[in-house]
């Protein structure tokens, strides 16, 4: 009997019977498996893999590849590592690997020892190959992350037959904001499977994430939760960052189970447990010491306890400045019982004036945020722990004459940031004025700027121009790219901000200006000061708050993203992205950031058949699918990682040894690629658009690849 990844039982006769059910009539009885092992047979027929024979080339990363998959993922490697080593350990006879891979399915590292190491290497269970599904059909690896759930993927059960003498067993790893990182494996020889061991890589997965977590918010103020008090402290506790104000930046897969909140959202923390915000400051000021029990409606109590970093300090709420002395402090939190620390117990009178402040404070923050809830800025804020904090920051100012700087790359959104906070504050209503220091040239700039009195220069109109600078008066003026600002304008400028007045070009009175400054730029401005380039004066005079808005490749909200620029693109049908494509548009390094995903995903809507609804490789623009298969289509041997006592047979190969496997297999992929790519092309009766989209290639790259000369026998 063997275990499919939902943990029912299915006798070995039971899937060669369903094997044959597929390979006869490409179909699958629901009854025959598992639901979830049915599923994933099912998208790996589904992505043209054949269970008997050899699959066609799977893509290798290469050495520079893998090392900057290792640099992109350095956060989840060193937190790995030690567990694996632990985990390693625990597996008993250490006959086995113990194997981490990211999001995408590419095995970053793994530790091995026994004869098992070298027959894993046959079938690439090697760090550099990449085992999502759509390349080795089911397995634990890439049946994890397709179905986000631990999985055991034992013997038959994978839908390759080479692959049948592996037992496999895999959990997700995920970050605070809920999003898959990567995945924890053990796979070894498929008789020596052992129950425990799914429960290990579960265990083991869940202490990397709380570790990730802890690392994360090393420096803000955390609530544990657990339904016992001896689970507080633990790696199976609920763990949630709080900003300073009382909003949930991110919780653990036990927090978001118990609490019933979504981790990409950021959300009031009184709206998931019945705990008022400003008590709860109360309690952390007094040292947040000791567990206290929280009793729910509808739900099981829980056991809270505050962890604060070091030194931590929060300055005092509205609630205590409103007058109420150290020693009238009402309960701590009034819906906590049982609690082990009992607080000081205050007089009817003081608690009823605490209380009504309370009330009053609480409909302010309510009325604020209510406010708050749909604006421009909230808009923007998708559930990214570094954008969440530049619009809470970015909310901090707005109607306050300080003003924002945003830092960023080209194409990650300043412009939209830059409106998002005109509309959001007191100025909506006002002029919003952008100008893009870049776009103008240098000697139209001062003319744009300031303005002109009539005659002013030749070509000047007879009617003069007011300038930029002053059509925002009142309102929002936007400098973007200013570091590309000419030096001598930069002085004008400064002139203006000291003085708050424009004089126009030709002369004439100056005119008095108000304005909401937003300098905007995709190069750190501190450098250009110290190579002269820009003026010191006006760098601080524009450097009020700096933001600095985070890359497309580094945020954790790009699943929330995606369906918002699709929602936009086409708001009278749902279109997703294929499930396999999201991986890797999720490990790419996105150069023009956002800027380049919207480009992206209009071009393939517009590539879409009517009837279509889930946008795959096929219909992404040509040069975006050749850098994903840049990513994956230089194969390259990777030896495993094993311990300085394995044996002989499993250490690193010579570079003779290297050399002699590695120079046929890219020869050899090409061929089995090519050789695949011929026979989907027979089936979609010589489509080639079909063909591609099938494959999961752009047409370009399909027409290379059946161009591409055969190997001589000799190869």
């Amino acid at each position: 009997m063997v275990k499919t990844p939902s943990g029912a039982a299915v006798a070995p006769r039971l899937l060669r019977a369903a094997r044959r059910e597929l390979l006869d009539t490409g179909r699958l009885s629901v009854e025959t498996l598992d639901e979830g092992l049915s599923r994933s047979w099912l998208r790996s027929r589904d992505f043209g893999l054949s269970p008997v024979g050899r699959p066609p080339g799977a893509p290798h990363a290469s050495g520079a590849q893998l090392r900057r998959a290792l640099e992109r993922q350095h956060e989840l490697v060193a937190h790995a590592r030690p567990v694996m080593e632990d985990l390693f350990e625990q597996t008993g006879d250490g006959d086995g690997l113990v194997i981490l891979a990211d999001a995408q399915g590419l095995l970053l590292g793994a530790l091995g020892d026994g004869r098992f190491v070298d027959r894993a290497q046959r079938v690439a269970l090697r760090p550099g190959a990449i085992w999502d599904e759509r390349w080795r059909g089911t397995n634990a690896i890439g049946t994890a992350l397709a179905e986000q759930r631990p999985v055991a993927v034992l013997g038959g059960e994978h839908f390759l037959e080479r692959n049948a003498f592996l037992s496999c067993t895999a959990a997700p790893i995920r970050d605070p904001q809920g999003r898959v990182l990567g995945v924890l494996d053990i796979s070894g020889e498929q008789r020596g499977f052992q129950r425990h061991t799914l429960a290990l890589v579960r265990s083991a997965a869940r202490m990397v994430e709380h570790r990730l977590f802890q690392t994360r918010h090393a420096d803000g103020l955390r609530l544990q939760v657990h339904v016992q008090p001896e689970g507080l402290g633990t790696p199976t506790e609920g763990l949630l960052a709080l900003s300073e104000d009382g909003w949930i930046l991110g919780c653990n897969a036990a927090a978001q189970a118990w609490l019933g909140t979504d981790a990409a959202r950021p959300s009031p923390l009184e709206s998931v447990l019945p705990v008022r915000w400003a008590e709860l400051m109360d309690w952390a000021r007094q040292g947040g010491e000791g567990a206290r029990l929280l009793h729910r409606e509808d739900a099981p109590p829980l056991w809270l306890r505050l962890d604060a970093p070091r030194g931590w300090r929060r300055p005092s709420s509205p609630v205590a400045d409103t007058g109420a002395s150290t020693g009238s402090r009402s309960s701590v939190i009034p819906a906590i019982a049982d609690a082990e620390i009992v607080p000081p117990v205050s007089t009817n009178a003081e608690r009823d004036g605490h209380d009504e402040r309370a009330e009053r404070h609480r409909d302010r923050e309510h009325a604020s945020r209510e406010s708050a809830a749909d604006d421009a800025l909230q808009v923007l804020d998708l559930g990214d722990a570094a954008m969440h904090q530049a619009v809470l920051r970015a909310r901090r100012v707005l109607d306050k004459p300080i003003p924002l700087l945003l830092q960023g790359e080209s194409g990650v959104g300043k412009d939209l940031f830059a409106r998002a906070v005109h509309d959001s504050g007191p100025r909506r209503d006002r002029p919003y004025v952008a100008v893009n220091c870049a776009a103008l040239p240098e000697t139209l700039i001062e003319a744009e700027l300031f303005g002109y009195r009539p005659g002013a220069f030749t070509g000047a109109s007879r009617d003069g121009a007011q300038g930029r600078l002053r059509e925002a008066h009142g309102g929002t003026l936007f400098l973007d790219e200013i570091g590309d600002m000419p030096l001598a304008l930069q002085a004008r400028l400064l002139r203006v901000l000291q003085d708050r007045q424009v004089q126009p070009l030709g002369g004439g009175p100056t005119v008095p200006v108000d304005f909401q400054l937003i300098g905007a730029s995709h190069r750190p401005l501190r450098p250009l000061v110290a190579q002269g380039l820009f003026r010191e004066d006006l760098y601080y005079r524009l450097n009020g708050l700096t933001l600095c808005l985070p890359p497309l490749r580094e945020r954790q909200d790009l699943p929330v993203l995606v369906a918002r620029l699709l929602a936009a693109l086409e708001p009278t049908r749902r279109v997703v992205l294929d499930p396999a494509l999201a991986r890797e548009l999720s490990a790419y390094r996105w150069p023009g950031n956002v800027r380049q995903l919207e480009q992206a995903l209009r071009i393939a809507c517009a590539l879409m058949e009517p009837g279509e609804s889930v946008i795959r490789r096929g219909h992404l623009p040509d040069d975006l699918v050749e850098e994903l298969d840049q990513c994956l289509d230089e194969p390259m041997a990777i030896p495993v990682l094993v311990p300085a006592h394995a044996p002989a047979a499993t250490r690193p190969r010579t570079p003779a040894q290297k050399a002699a496997s590695t120079d046929t297999a890219p020869t050899m992929l090409r061929d089995q690629s090519r050789a695949h790519a011929r026979s989907v092309l027979e089936a979609c009766e010589g489509n080639h658009s079909a063909a591609a989209r099938r494959l999961g290639i752009g047409r370009n790259t399909l027409y290379r690849l059946l161009k591409t000369p055969d190997a001589s026998p000799d190869a």
